[in-house]
């Protein structure tokens, strides 16, 4: 492979391993502006994607003609969205543990005779982002005299992270509206079973880093294939780069390790669910 090639294959792995944009964490963000998240989020992902899928082309054209195009998109694609998914499920499981310790602490501001405004800001504070939005939004219909379970409720749209959390809190709130009772035991409890839920989210992903790793090994023998073929003399990337028939055979191959991985993902994802 030429110099030109290598500098190009270095390039569109720094596209692929990119770092995503991310904002500065603030302790309480209030709750009417909550739009601007959804839509700055957005965006960001599209200007990512923008970027790197252009590139895999450019950079596909450039090493391996027409078929490298189509398999780089196709791997390129497929990392990019393993990358968002792992990142996801790892913003789900921070949020859960950091909604769990912020309703351990209005639990606790509650049964000392805080009321609901008063215990949601206190424990909101220095708690993580997604918590801090959520007791900011409880603080703030509860100061107003709204209905708590339908403001949560309305909220799982514009905190995805914790929407069937919130759903349960809701539920809870509502309970203790009904019958009259105190807030902190509902809280509690759903705090308790977040905290076990994060909890049983770490472990697992822990059990399955394993079966990944495997599959991650699994999905680079095909480039271990190639770089032996070339010290032995084979010259295999030769093939896959020149004529109909080696373009072909690069693009399935890849489509092929692409479809291990997305996968591997799919049978991953089920068991966490």
């Amino acid at each position: 492979m030429s110099a030109v090639g290598v500098a190009l294959v270095l390039l569109a792995a720094a596209l692929v391993c990119w770092p995503a944009p991310t904002a500065p964490l603030r302790v309480a963000v209030p709750a009417a502006p909550s739009w601007r998240v959804s839509l700055s989020g957005l965006p960001a992902l599209l200007r990512r994607r923008a970027v790197l899928l252009p590139g895999a082309v450019v950079v596909g054209i450039g090493v391996a003609g027409p078929g490298g195009a189509l398999a780089a998109l196709a791997l390129t694609a497929t990392l990019h969205r393993h990358r968002t998914a792992a990142g996801a499920e790892r913003d789900r499981t921070a949020a859960t543990a950091g909604l769990a310790e912020a309703l351990s602490s209005f639990a606790a501001e509650i049964r000392a005779g805080a009321p609901p405004t008063a215990a949601a800001a206190s424990a909101g504070t220095d708690a993580h982002p997604v918590a801090a939005r959520v007791m900011t939004l409880i603080g703030s219909t509860a100061h107003l005299g709204g209905d708590v379970p339908a403001a949560l409720r309305a909220a799982r749209t514009r905190e995805p992270a914790v929407a069937v959390h919130l759903d349960r809190l809701a539920g809870a709130w509502a309970l203790a509206d009904r019958h009259g009772i105190a807030l902190a035991g509902p809280a509690g409890a759903v705090a308790h079973d977040l905290r076990a839920r994060a909890r049983m989210a770490g472990g697992l992903r822990a059990r399955l880093a394993g079966p990944r790793a495997t599959a991650a090994v699994l999905g680079g023998l095909p480039v271990l294939g190639l770089l032996l073929g070339e010290g032995i003399g084979a010259r295999p990337w030769a093939v896959l780069t020149t004529g109909v028939v080696g373009q072909v055979l690069l693009v399935v191959g890849v489509g092929l390790v692409c479809a291990g991985l997305a996968w591997t993902e799919r049978i991953v994802a089920g068991v966490t669910r």
